[in-house]
């Protein structure tokens, strides 16, 4: 979400008038994330002021991006809150900003709770849940592009950039997580449409309540659990250390299984996707760390903290019995 390619308020007028959303009253850049370009746009009409997120997307695809844009139509329209891709008169939500890909979704209301208690677990635990039964009839698939094929991929490129002991750390995991995605547990994971990147920073709370979830756009297919796994490794652990937060984990997959129970698989194969997901997001750390691209306002993430929360999952594993 860093700004990568600079928008005038001309271009942005051309576009919200295509869409009727009123006249461009303020286009803000907004600095956190590392992905796309996006800007914080208010607009004004008969009714007053709206508020509306710009992206234009720098990596994926016009062929890739469809299977966001409309998981989110779908997922808005089955009463999950997630923000609504603007349609123009076509019916299109999918547009074009400068040669590039872009969309305009509303703004969800209130703030990031980036200090969660149990009470705040619990709502994203159930909402997950509600958000995963929604996505059963969504007719696209696309895979988790930055699934296990892709790790595969990136590990070589960023072993270069780490000490011997990440590198065989690295290796090792990656040759634990290979082994587990061939395994007949692993096969019976329910799948489906999945967030893949549910962290504090991409959902809202008002007055203590969730308003909903955003940034959708590393959704893919992938077994629910490694949803829950990615979830429990940013919402219930000490940021810190990476160590496991007991109460506020238990809290989350107490509220989650309260709309959708979790199948034997699953609980099966919790401990080796908490690993997954600490290794996912070590892997992507590391990538954007070591081999970044230019933005006006970009900040990489920290890589070694995932490496902290992996260590922890390994040395420390969390069972479903325990939650």
């Amino acid at each position: 979400m860093a700004v990568f390619t600079e928008v005038s308020d001309d271009e942005a007028r051309v576009l919200l008038r295509g869409l009727n959303l009123g006249e461009l009253r303020e286009l803000r850049g907004i600095q956190s994330g590392i992905e796309n370009t996006n800007y914080f746009v208010t607009t004004q009409d008969v009714l007053g002021t709206k508020e509306f997120v710009l992206t234009l997307f720098e990596r994926l695809t016009f062929e890739q991006l469809p299977f966001y844009l409309h998981l989110m139509k779908h997922l808005a329209q089955h009463g999950i809150p997630v923000p609504d891709p603007a349609a123009d008169a076509n019916g299109d939500i999918l547009h074009t900003v400068l040669g590039k890909p872009a969309a305009v979704v509303n703004k969800l209301e209130g703030k990031h709770e980036l200090a969660p208690g149990p009470e705040h677990c619990a709502q994203v635990g159930a909402m997950l849940a509600r958000m995963h039964l929604a996505g059963r009839d969504f007719q696209r698939r696309q895979p988790n592009l930055r699934g296990l094929a892709w790790w595969n991929e990136t590990v070589p490129v960023v072993l270069p950039f780490v000490t011997p002991e990440q590198a065989a750390l690295l290796r090792s995991e990656l040759a634990f997580q290979n082994h587990v995605a061939a395994s007949s547990a692993s096969a019976a994971l329910p799948r489906g449409p999945v967030h893949a990147d549910l962290f504090r920073d991409n959902a809202m709370f008002q007055d203590g309540q969730l308003t909903g979830f955003f940034d959708f756009y590393f959704a893919g297919v992938d077994a629910w659990l490694f949803d829950i796994a990615v979830c429990l490794n940013d919402w219930a652990i000490d940021l810190a250390t990476g160590a496991h937060d007991a109460q506020r984990a238990r809290a989350f997959v107490a509220a989650y299984a309260d709309v959708r129970p979790l199948g034997a698989a699953e609980r099966q194969m919790l401990p080796a996707m908490l690993r997954a997901g600490a290794l996912r997001f070590w892997i992507s750390r590391l990538w954007d760390f070591h081999l970044p691209r230019e933005a006006s306002l970009l900040k990489a993430h920290d890589p070694t903290h995932f490496e902290r929360v992996l260590r922890q999952r390994i040395a420390h594993p969390v069972t479903a019995a325990s939650l």
